[in-house]
């Protein structure tokens, strides 16, 4: 039925990854700051002759609910706009979601996600050939 994404990317990397996200029909999202590291520990700072490790670095945290036939190419567009080819580009977690309510109307499962020109409208209005 549905999923969610989680992506953790670079600061600088957020409005590349909400442009792209809307040209392809995304148009619902939460963003987070966070702070963490992955593989690469953190980084070493100087100041005043003295080195330190800050290893909590700032970071943010994109989620988004989408139906599965719309993950690989969300997950494609979050890489294409956030890659820098260094370590720290981040990483995109995937979980399954059980249900979904819209509070407002009282709409569940997919019904309850869609928006007027989102991913799924405009998937269904495309020809086959250019999905």
């Amino acid at each position: 039925m549905t999923k969610k994404l989680e992506a953790i990317i670079r600061e600088e990397s957020l409005q590349d990854v909400k442009d792209a996200l809307r040209e392809i029909g995304i148009v619902g999202l939460n963003v987070h700051e966070v702070h963490g590291h992955g593989r690469e520990g953190g980084i070493e700072l100087s100041w005043r002759g003295t080195s330190y490790q800050m290893d909590l670095l700032p970071k943010i945290q994109v989620n988004i609910i989408l139906s599965d036939h719309n993950v690989e190419r969300t997950i494609d567009t979050i890489i294409a706009a956030s890659r820098t080819g260094k370590e720290g580009d981040g990483i995109i977690f995937i979980y399954p979601v059980d249900d979904v309510i819209r509070i407002r109307t009282g709409e569940r499962g997919t019904e309850a996600l869609h928006y007027k020109d989102d991913i799924d409208e405009r998937t269904a209005k495309a020809p086959a050939a250019k999905r």
